[in-house]
């Protein structure tokens, strides 16, 4: 599958308020931070700078589960792939 491992039964259907993308993850929580317009933080600060922030920008749209994981995942892939079947 594109988005998430073979065989997953239970993940998360996201969409992030900065970028607009739709995606699904392993992580079930109310918000995490997008992995395409997010950034890991850089905790290497100096002493006259402040602590980075972590902004948690997709919000969880709905849960997914059983089988329809690997429809949605099909889906979403056609989007990326621009259509493309062979993939399949």
């Amino acid at each position: 599958m594109y988005y998430v491992p073979d065989g997953t039964q239970l993940c998360g259907f996201f969409e992030c308020s900065e970028c607009g993308n739709r995606f699904l993850s392993l992580q079930t929580a109310p918000y995490i931070v997008c992995p395409y317009c997010g950034e890991a933080p850089d905790m290497e600060i100096g002493p006259d700078d402040e602590m980075p922030a972590v902004k948690e920008t997709a919000k969880m749209l709905q849960i997914v589960e059983g089988e329809d994981v690997e429809k949605m995942d099909g889906l979403l892939s056609l989007a990326i792939t621009g259509g493309d079947y062979n993939w399949l």
